[in-house]
């Protein structure tokens, strides 16, 4: 199916950016500290997964039907109602007396997170195929500079609070509520109404699921794009852990090596991300990040235990009990490095492993979006991007699981042998698939629509 030229101009991207970068920032403030938020109630590793898989398993029950919405109602209504969940979330993390309320503020925003699909639904609408991975870019470096800046300004919120975790939520929350008013304010609708598909009724999760499997073409993207974040999955579920373990990495430690990931992606992403898919083709794109991965987590899994200079085991301990008593936390209080022999070989490590690691990241899933866009037809996108949000939420359930289970039961290098290892098998299964890139024909672009997902009944709640 041949998509008409459409010029990319920045001013038409600006709102999205603007949107985008706040929406990140917003999210990036916490991110460091949700793991130390578990730990202060008394959570234990294996615990911590589920806590990281609630917010995973709401998103992939989710979103394939918000998704859909976006195709039927257009992209602004959707993105508004995803944000204001986010708002909601992060008021009640915020005020959270227990770890039960930590799960459902996950919850709620994995509910309402299509935040991430909805806007390359638009980017899709605006852009043609050619510019497609340009646009996709320049949303992850607004994102990647949401990233640069949330974690500095949660470093700075932990340390003017005496590291009460609960200031940096709020935090997040007002920039949350920032990007509402910009999502009413700048956003126009890029998907006009004769382009809208017609009202239908809710479609089942399972049905969107296997709807979008019976396509040839795009099944193994999406087996791809599970098997990406639930490599990441581990990974961040398990990294302030291990930082913690080896190096005596504290919240706002976290927040700054955060910081240096979002440096990464804003690089990345916003220079050169669309010129390598255009000079390379996403297919070797992939194949070098899987290569990243398992190198640069390989390395990762070799850190040595041995605290950074400023580490203070007392400083630490006052930090993870300030939720609840000492006795409480003592499982956590027994994973903290030693003060004796402290140096730089640890963080030399770790900082050795990050790089490669979440570069590969960083390059994996645009590529297999801009992928996704290229076999579909236009008024299918946001379906697909919805399908494609669902593989990776099921990734993000099932990879932090894994991974609090492997960090406690096994050790915490294990998670990152485990990333290591998976990477290199994902990069022999792509080596072994030459005809991974193939050009969708047009009955090819509308096989997940074979037949319409409009007869599904609505499901029961």
């Amino acid at each position: 199916m041949t998509t008409p030229k459409k010029d990319l101009t920045f001013r038409q991207l600006l709102p999205i950016l603007a949107i985008t970068f706040i929406d990140s920032m917003g999210f990036t403030i916490i991110l460091p500290i949700l793991p130390f938020y578990a730990l202060a109630f008394g959570a234990p590793p294996s615990v911590i997964g589920f806590f990281a898989m609630s917010y995973a398993l709401a998103q992939l029950l989710f979103a394939p039907t918000l998704g859909n919405l976006s195709d039927r109602f257009g992209r602004k209504p959707i993105l508004t109602a995803a944000q204001i969940g986010t708002f909601a979330s992060l008021l009640m993390m915020g005020f959270a007396p227990s770890l039960i309320f930590l799960f459902l503020a996950r919850a709620l925003d994995g509910i309402t997170g299509a935040n991430n699909s909805t806007v390359q639904s638009a980017i899709s609408d605006m852009t043609s195929e050619e510019d497609r991975a340009r646009g996709l870019g320049l949303v992850g470096a607004a994102s990647g500079l949401g990233f640069v800046f949330g974690p500095i300004l949660s470093g700075i919120a932990l340390r003017l609070s005496g590291n009460n975790y609960a200031i940096p939520a709020f935090v997040a929350a007002g920039f949350s509520f920032l990007s509402i008013l910009l999502t009413i304010a700048l956003f126009r609708e890029t998907l006009p109404a004769n382009a809208r598909k017609a009202p239908e009724k809710r479609t089942p999760i399972y049905t969107v699921l296997a709807e979008g499997l019976r396509s040839n073409l795009l099944r193994p993207l999406y087996g791809l794009a599970f098997a990406v974040q639930f490599i990441f999955g581990m990974f961040t579920s398990t990294f302030a852990l291990f930082t913690l373990n080896r190096i005596g990495f504290n919240s706002a430690n976290n927040a700054i090596f955060f910081g240096v990931f979002g440096v990464t992606l804003m690089v990345i992403q916003g220079v050169y991300i669309g010129r390598w898919v255009q000079r390379f083709g996403e297919y070797r794109v992939l194949l070098a990040s899987f290569i990243l991965s398992a190198v640069g987590f390989g390395i990762g899994a070799f850190t040595p235990q041995q605290a950074v200079p400023w580490f203070s085991k007392a400083a630490m301990i006052a930090e993870l009990s300030q939720l609840t008593d000492a006795a409480a936390v003592a499982q956590q209080i027994a994973l903290l490095p030693s003060e004796v022999g402290a140096g730089f070989i640890g963080l030399l490590f770790v900082a050795m492993g990050l790089f490669p690691g979440t570069l590969g990241y960083t390059l994996q899933l645009p590529a297999i979006n801009t992928l996704i866009t290229k076999r579909v037809a236009s008024s299918e996108i946001g379906q697909a991007l919805g399908v494609s949000t669902a593989f990776i939420g099921a990734g993000t359930v099932v990879g932090p699981l894994l991974g609090g289970w492997f960090f406690e039961q096994i050790g915490p290098s294990a998670p990152f042998v485990m990333i290591s290892v998976l990477s290199t098998v994902v990069f022999l299964l792509l080596l072994s698939k030459k005809d991974f890139a193939a050009t969708a024909s047009d009955s090819d672009q509308l096989s997940i629509t074979t037949q319409p997902l409009a007869t599904a009944s609505k499901p029961s709640r």
